[in-house]
């Protein structure tokens, strides 16, 4: 297939005229390719750097610290008449909403269709090479963005982004009806929409991080003092956390708790500006979680408790069995299908019906129409036992997620969309 026509070139907006005089251009237009560029990588709290934007005929780029979007492109992006087009729409929506207030409607996730489709690659790049053979380059994915002035070559880097996402909407959206799944990408679109940063208990917040639970307690409590003290530097400094001191050393630093600035220098990944100006902080907060009394240390809440469930793992196999088989009929993957946290969750609640499955959080409609006679087979097969419940969304009592779920929380600030990993889960 052709590469899709440029048929404009791009406006650099960065007045509140040219903004105006923009939205009114294209305020008749029923479809809007968006993109936005943040710094997560940079600062420690993100914010939209660069918003771009196209219709199958023009192209703009605003700068949103020099301008606010206007009142027309804030109907255009709210209006339920408008599709409003992105790639790996999560995190552009959550900037979005946060930002500007704007609870984006009628939204079409080329990533999302794609992984609909079976498609393996289904990065904005491998997306447009298979397509269209057009190359993009990745100098600048890790750029930041909120240095100005920018370059043009940044510009046109950016420009990019939007510029054929209507021609890709198109293909994947032909494909999709070709193949009978276009109600299952309506339906997960739907689902997009309202995407918001949940409020994070900042108290906390250390029990979160990856390998937090292989601490003892007074690991944790050094933990939780040095994330603290973490925080308050990438905050005074407008810098990514993981720029102030990653994960792994504040592991470290856990585990052995050095007393002296000495011991505090032989720490690996500790820069030497950091040890500069930062290790009487370093100390002061070691010395905080070394004197937190016993009975005073954190720990993790309890989880939900089952009854004893001798049944739930058969239960869980028979399930991906049939996901499984089904999986590989249709060439998709099996975590896009249904994830293992909506397996299990099945298996918990033990539907005995396929109306029933509308009980199960997350559950698409879609996959209850594709999968849900063989589940409450899957089910029957494995025999009726005792089984239990528990305060908690899932069988492990973990959050499920959307389309755009994560699992596992990372350093603030190490945010850059990995085009390639799937926002689909499974174990």
């Amino acid at each position: 297939m052709p590469a899709p026509s440029r048929s404009a070139p791009t406006l650099y907006i960065d007045s509140d005229a040219d903004a105006q005089a923009f939205a009114e251009s294209i305020r008749a237009t029923r479809s809007i390719a968006v993109d936005t560029e943040g710094a997560s990588f940079h600062r420690y709290v993100d914010r939209i750097y660069l918003l771009q934007l196209s219709t199958s005929s023009q192209h703009a780029i605003i700068d949103p610290l020099r301008v606010d979007p206007p009142h027309g492109l804030r109907e255009l992006l709210q209006s339920p008449e408008v599709e409003v087009v992105f790639h790996d729409a999560d995190y552009d929506l959550r900037l979005i909403q946060q930002d500007y207030g704007i609870r984006v409607t009628r939204i079409f996730d080329t990533r999302v269709a794609a992984q609909l489709l079976g498609v393996k690659a289904f990065g904005l790049a491998a997306l447009l090479e298979a397509h269209f053979g057009v190359k993009l380059d990745k100098k600048h994915q890790r750029a930041d963005w909120s240095m100005r002035p920018l370059t043009r070559d940044m510009l046109d880097y950016a420009a990019q982004d939007t510029k054929h996402l209507h021609a890709l909407r198109d293909a994947l959206l032909e494909q999709l009806q070709r193949k009978g799944r276009w109600s299952w990408a309506a339906e997960e679109f739907a689902r997009l929409e309202g995407t918001r940063w949940e409020t994070e208990d900042s108290e906390t917040a250390f029990l979160r991080l990856k390998g937090a639970r292989d601490l003892t307690r007074r690991e944790l409590a050094l933990l939780r003092e040095l994330v603290a003290w973490r925080d308050r530097v990438a905050r005074e400094r407008d810098r990514s956390t993981f720029r102030v001191a990653g994960n792994d050393v504040l592991f470290e630093l856990a585990r052995s708790a050095p007393r002296t600035a000495e011991a505090l220098g032989a720490t690996k990944g500790l820069s030497r500006a950091i040890l500069e100006n930062e290790t009487e902080a370093i100390l002061v907060a070691i010395g905080r979680g070394l004197a937190v009394p016993e009975h005073e240390l954190p720990r993790f809440p309890r989880g939900p408790r089952w009854d004893r469930d001798p049944d739930f793992d058969e239960r869980v196999v028979r399930l991906k069995a049939v996901r499984d088989r089904v999986a590989a009929q249709l060439e998709l993957d099996p975590g896009v299908l249904c994830g293992r946290e909506r397996l299990e969750s099945i298996a918990r609640r033990r539907p005995d019906s396929v109306e029933s499955l509308a009980d199960v959080p997350e559950l698409r409609r879609w996959q209850i129409e594709l999968l849900g006679a063989d589940f409450v087979e899957a089910l029957r097969r494995a025999g009726t036992g005792g089984g239990g419940s528990a305060t908690g969304r899932n069988g492990r009592g973990d959050a499920t997620h959307g389309p755009a779920g994560n699992d596992d929380t990372t350093e603030r600030g190490t945010a850059p969309r990995d085009a390639e990993s799937s926002p689909y889960r499974d174990g």
